[in-house]
């Protein structure tokens, strides 16, 4: 269990850390836009992650 958590969180840095490498103009855009969001929107796409990531989850194991 902890070795999944382990390699989850490892392809997970390495996802994050593809569009800073490849286009990190298009990441501090993105960035800058995301600070203009209030709390509110920010959070709802927090849980529209969480949600789509847990039925993927479902879906694929």
């Amino acid at each position: 269990m902890s070795e999944n958590l382990l390699l989850a969180f490892a392809l997970m840095l390495v996802l994050e850390g593809v569009l800073p490498f490849l286009a990190p103009k298009a990441w501090k855009e993105t960035f800058s836009r995301l600070i203009q969001l209030n709390d509110g929107q920010i959070r709802f796409i927090g849980l529209t992650a969480m949600l789509v990531g847990l039925v993927l989850l479902m879906i694929f194991r």
